[in-house]
């Protein structure tokens, strides 16, 4: 199984993540922020990707460090549980319609990170999640993941729709992309290294 465990701890949060990318969309996580932890679970179970995270953070500040660690430690137990990328599909691309929203989300898992994000104008807060912190996330999570990753909302208003439409489209994207192709054989690049 292509399974992780990272554990991560700062002076501003105390952070567990195992990632399974062969799993089936179990999912167990704590962030202490309501709505961020339902879009990680939406990222599992449309990824079938089973992810348990627990972070004890200084949200009492703000929920800043506590998205952007784990952000950091997600893609790190990404990176190391993706392992040589023998055989995989290396990309993805996923449309998600919710409601007026439309979302889409394309990635290579090239070692090359890169994050362009285009969500047009959100809502400052859903809940307790400061929405400025979605790209925060998947920046961090991108960078250390070692993929280079593009979100765009191409239409819609509602915010809550948005960041959940995003978050479902990576998941997608990245089940694609992390899936083997019996046609494949090594390394998907004419380099011959990712």
């Amino acid at each position: 199984m292509r399974q992780f465990t990272i554990e991560r701890r700062t002076l501003e949060t105390s952070i567990k993540t195992t990632i399974n990318l062969d799993g089936t969309g179990k999912a167990a996580v704590d962030t202490k922020i309501g709505f961020f932890d339902h879009m990680l679970t939406l990222l599992a179970v449309h990824g079938l990707i089973d992810l348990n995270v627990t972070c004890d953070g200084d949200i009492e500040v703000d929920g800043h460090h506590t998205v952007e660690d784990i952000g950091i430690a997600m893609g790190d137990a990404f990176f190391s549980a993706v392992g040589d990328k023998k055989g995989i599909k290396r990309y993805g691309t996923f449309y998600i319609p919710m409601d007026e929203v439309l979302a889409m989300v394309s990635l290579d898992i090239s070692n090359r990170p890169f994050l362009v994000f285009e969500a047009g104008e959100l809502a400052p807060m859903i809940g307790s999640f400061d929405t400025q912190l979605a790209e925060e996330f998947f920046r961090a999570f991108a960078f250390h993941a070692g993929i280079t990753l593009h979100i765009k909302v191409l239409y819609g208003k509602n915010s809550h729709h948005k960041i959940e439409a995003i978050f479902k489209a990576l998941g997608h994207a990245l089940r694609e992309a992390v899936e083997k192709d019996p046609r494949v054989d090594g390394i998907p690049s004419s380099k011959g290294v990712l």
